[in-house]
Formats: structure tokens, sequence, C-alpha cells
């Protein structure tokens, strides 16, 4: 997701990402980003990503759908929307109520 709460990337971009099958161009190590909230909510969203199975897991390298995994981490961003209320800059709390529909949306499509 982007600063103003868009996805920046595609379930099947973020797939290829994370299972290393797009071509880096980084040499060496990889460096670990600066810590924030727009970092720590996009982490919560793409575990939630995997748990719905539009996303690879990096680990098993397949696809699985674990609805109550993916519940409570969406149960987890809105007890974070909940609890910051008044304390996000409106960009946060855009990036929280967009991941928040988007990924319900996708919860209800996939649970189907």
């Amino acid at each position: 997701m982007d600063g103003s709460g868009n996805l920046k990337q595609s379930g099947s971009d973020l797939d290829k990402e994370l299972n290393g099958t797009e071509k880096s161009t980084q040499k060496g190590p990889l460096k670990i980003p600066e810590a924030s909230f727009s970092l720590f909510i996009s982490s919560l969203v793409t575990q939630a990503l995997i748990s719905l199975g539009e996303v690879t897991n990096p680990f098993s390298k397949t696809k699985e759908q674990n609805f109550d995994q993916a519940k409570f981490t969406i149960d987890t961003l809105q007890i974070i929307k909940d609890k910051t209320i008044g304390n996000l800059a409106d960009d946060e709390t855009k990036l929280l109520e967009t991941a928040l529909y988007d990924l319900r949306m996708g919860y209800i499509e996939r649970s189907k």
C-alpha cells in the first residue's frame, strides 16, 4: 500500500515478490526498512492475504486458505483502528480503512 492508502501491488505482484520470482537488481544482503506504521499495517495485510489464499505462502510455496487466521488478522486490524482513533495522520487512517475494506471484501468473496 502506498501512503495514500491504495494498494501498490496486486496479489499476483506481491506473490512474485514474496516467492522471489520477480527479478531483483539489489546485490548483497537485503536492507531492512525503517519501522513505520504503514509498514506494520502492510505486514498484517500481507498475512491476511496469505491466509485468504490470495498470495502464495513464502515458506510452504503453496496457496493455502485459513479463514480463521484471516479473520483474526482482520479483527486485529480493526482493534488497531479502534484504539488509534484521533492519533493517526490522515494518510494512515485512509490506509487502515482501505485495508480493512479490501480484506473484508476478499474474505466474503473467498469464504463463499
